[in-house]
């Protein structure tokens, strides 16, 4: 959920005392990078589901807290949603067979949640968006009880000083206006994190920028928005227009949007904490007692609290993270670019696409970013996000292709080898690749089921309410079953 604060109003005076702080930290930062000592001797990776809670028709259930409370464990918090919760997976590292072993703890952990959840009449569903909400759903009640989540809604507003227009072109088109940030809370992802050195994250940032695009058109899982058949992963432009604090204006002059692909390839995981102070006003101005400086000076690790709380503020799809565990600083990438589900195999098989394709292309000696421009990138990023499975994606050497030629042809190499680098278990990479390989075959993703579902419950007869209800229904039955989604059939 983001680091909470304390108010949700802030003087003149705090907001220029929190931009002093801010640079301050950055200039420490800076200091730390050339002298400190970084943990990095273990790569850890890490994991954090965002999840849907639905009642017995399948509608949202907002029940988050009476849930996190019969579930009672630490690794299950809220989101910004009374219909969402969030399971952080414990870091590991990544070789041997550590992956299988993960796939049986986090299934165990989640059928664990969903027996109790299923005390309060609650349901746990994996998926980008949850196709049932309506804008019904999120007025009233809708928002978890947290200042921190309230006060960015209401510095969001502030900035914008006018409502937000959600305006989505897909085969269909929605154009809604809200009053509120409750359109975010819809987007639920999955997050992976990988520790890396200081003079390995730019490599790896830039490398996991390039996959972006790849990585959505295989993963996408979110066509469906208030009851509109929208892009293959909606999500992506849903968490871009509901968090935006621009308004007309300000985006024909060319202000940055808080959700950013970014503008360039980067030298130093300082680039973008330099970009976040130079370009991005704070929302959350919350200040800590801690002087970095002098905690530096005496030999201390500085939490630099203001910096990553601002950074918190700064949606990239992969984020920077500086941290600070047992007194030891450690640099992250965040990966932020994929939904949630279908089933926990499709979320590891995406996870080990993801490290081992990281692993082959950060050690590349001619980068594939040397010979892709940025905008490229992002422009494969958007395709994907709207076209899915048949999306066009431009690659070096091969030029525009779909995504399960890119994949069967070249990534898929890439990644066995970036994980057999990494150590991971033949196995372990069969088992998960395989399910990137039948996804690639067979075209099938999360989206892609999804609408084919839906249709033919159309053709059937059942209205669109109906038919996102009991897709839904089934969606739901073959996520449980753990079978990867390129194998599910519709409905019988």
């Amino acid at each position: 959920m983001g680091e909470e604060v304390t108010q949700t109003e802030f003087s003149r005076a705090h907001r220029q005392e929190y931009r002093r702080k801010v640079a301050l930290s950055l200039d420490v930062f800076e200091t730390m990078l050339a002298q400190s000592s970084f943990d990095f001797e273990r790569p850890m990776t890490g994991m954090e589901i965002e999840c849907n809670l639905v009642d017995a028709g399948y509608q949202p259930a907002m029940t988050n807290a009476d849930v996190l409370a019969s579930i009672a464990d630490p690794a299950y918090q809220t989101e910004l949603g009374a219909y969402n919760i969030e399971f952080n997976v414990p870091p590991r590292p990544l070789p041997g067979r550590s992956a299988l072993e993960l796939e049986t703890e986090v299934r165990a952990s989640l059928n664990a949640a969903e027996a109790k959840a299923n005390a309060d009449g609650s349901h746990i569903v994996m998926i980008g968006i949850l196709p049932t909400l309506m804008p019904e759903h999120l007025t009233g009640t809708w928002m978890s009880e947290s200042t921190r989540y309230q006060a960015l809604n209401d510095s969001i507003f502030t900035a914008r000083g006018e409502d937000i227009q959600i305006d989505i072109h897909g085969p269909e088109r929605l154009n809604v206006g809200t009053a509120t940030i409750a359109p975010e809370s819809a987007c639920t992802s999955m997050q992976l994190h990988l520790q890396v050195s200081p003079g390995d994250f730019a490599k790896n940032w830039n490398a996991a920028q390039v996959l972006a695009g790849p990585q959505l058109a295989l993963g996408a899982n979110s066509p469906y928005f208030f009851g509109h058949e929208l892009w293959s992963e909606t999500r992506i432009e849903l968490f871009a227009q509901a968090t935006d604090t621009r308004p007309d204006e300000l985006k024909t002059q060319g202000v940055r949007p808080r959700v950013w692909f970014g503008e360039r390839w980067i030298t130093s995981i300082f680039d973008l904490f330099e970009e976040n102070v130079r370009y991005f006003p704070s929302l959350l101005p919350e200040l800590s007692d801690e002087d970095p400086v002098a905690e530096l000076a005496a030999g201390r690790t500085p939490t630099l609290s203001e910096l990553r709380l601002h950074n918190g503020t700064i949606y990239r799809w992969n984020r920077p993270v500086y941290d600070v565990v047992d007194g030891r600083p450690h640099l992250r990438v965040e990966n932020r670019v994929l939904p949630a589900g279908p089933t926990v195999v499709d979320m590891l098989a995406n996870s080990a696409f993801y490290y081992g394709m990281l692993r082959s292309l950060a050690e590349d000696e001619r980068p594939v970013w040397t010979k892709l421009s940025f905008a490229a990138a992002e422009h494969n990023f958007t395709s994907a996000a709207r076209h899915g499975m048949d999306a066009r994606l431009y690659w070096p050497g091969v030029g525009e292709v779909t995504p399960d030629e890119l994949v069967l042809r070249e990534l898929l190499p890439m990644a066995h080898e970036g994980l057999r680098r990494w150590g991971v278990a033949t196995e372990v990479r069969e088992r998960f690749l395989g399910v990137i390989e039948g996804r690639a075959k067979t075209g099938r993703n999360g989206a892609a089921w999804q609408v084919e579902t839906v249709h033919a419950l159309h053709e059937r007869g059942l209205d669109r309410p109906r038919a996102l209800a009991e897709m839904l229904r089934l969606y739901c039955e073959r996520m449980h079953s753990n079978e990867p989604v390129h194998s599910w059939d519709g409905p019988s």
